[in-house]
């Protein structure tokens, strides 16, 4: 546990300890999950919040820091089906990531070696991240047996063992567990999306964010500023933003507004013109293969919600 101080005098009186990971909150409320909501193993609890750690040398960025975001679930399962469901995490976890874009080259698995493994934990694996300074871990999927609700029966003197009504067997049981820094991740989804490359002899600066994920879905530009085009813009914009977060922007040339949106990870630039008055339509500009289509401007909401899925 951290050890702290409440208020300005270190004495025994104001002793407080934090915690160092959300997972022994969770098996302290098993038992009542378990009963208020009448679950059957296999089934997990997942939690996301604030864990502490006495780090000496805080540094390395969000590495090693003293507070941090952490996300953990464990899954609580029958003894003997404890690798079956490691093995079922471990790529599920992989599936995840590359549901969020990143790219499978830059990820790795690590199992730990026996001198590495912590002393509740019967196998673990870490994902890797190839960050630009090295491999760096994120993310850590172990099979930790019975030993936390079997320390926790232990120690409370209540039972934690769990009785399968459909053979009348009762068992302590094993926990596979998921645990991983929302910071770390955060900083791998950023890295990964991050490039710059050559475009007509200029740099472009883009974060290919995947469009489930990016926090603007679209921009909506008026060509110029005059004929129409931004009461029409307008229009679509106040009408694809009830759906989608999208930004609007009217200034500079239209080049260097693809560009600051390209930057901020937006997926798609939606540009109306002078053609758009006349027949309804406009040009909707991909950030990644900056291919332009033109799309009916009443179809809008459906072209997007098609692209955007996760």
């Amino acid at each position: 546990m951290f050890k702290t101080f409440i208020g300005p005098v270190e004495e025994q009186a104001a002793v407080v300890y934090l915690r160092p990971e959300t997972a022994q909150g969770i098996y302290v409320n098993y038992l009542n999950v378990l009963q208020s909501s009448r679950q059957k193993i296999p089934f997990g609890i997942a939690q996301i919040g604030k864990a502490f750690r006495n780090e000496i040398t805080p540094g390395n960025f969000t590495f090693r820091t003293r507070e941090f975001e952490q996300m953990e679930m464990q899954f609580f399962v029958k003894p003997g089906t404890d690798l079956e469901w490691f093995e079922f995490w471990r790529q599920e976890r992989m599936k995840w990531l590359a549901g969020l874009g990143l790219r499978p080259e830059k990820l790795r698995f690590h199992q730990h070696t026996k001198a590495e493994l912590a002393h509740y934990a019967k196998d673990a694996y870490d994902i890797q991240y190839e960050f630009p300074f090295g491999w760096q871990e994120f993310e850590g999927i172990h099979n930790r047996s019975d030993f936390d609700l079997s320390r926790h029966q232990e120690y409370s003197g209540k039972k934690l063992d769990y009785l399968e009504t459909a053979t009348n067997e009762r068992f302590v049981p094993y926990v596979v567990e998921t645990s991983a820094g929302a910071d770390r991740i955060t900083l791998v989804v950023m890295v990964d999306a991050y490039r710059e490359e050559e475009v007509e002899g200029e740099t472009r600066v883009v974060l290919g964010l995947h469009p489930a994920i990016a926090p603007l879905k679209a921009a909506v530009f008026p060509l110029v500023n005059k004929e129409g085009m931004p009461e029409l813009a307008r229009r679509i914009f106040d009408d694809v933003r009830k759906h989608h977060n999208t930004f609007y922007d009217d200034g500079g040339s239209i080049g260097r507004r693809y560009r600051r949106q390209d930057e901020a990870g937006t997926p798609f630039g939606i540009t109306i013109d002078g053609q758009s008055t006349q027949d309804g339509t406009v040009t909707v500009r991909d950030r990644d293969t900056l291919k332009q289509e033109r799309v009916a401007a009443d179809g809008l909401r459906a072209y997007l919600g098609e692209k955007l899925k996760g």
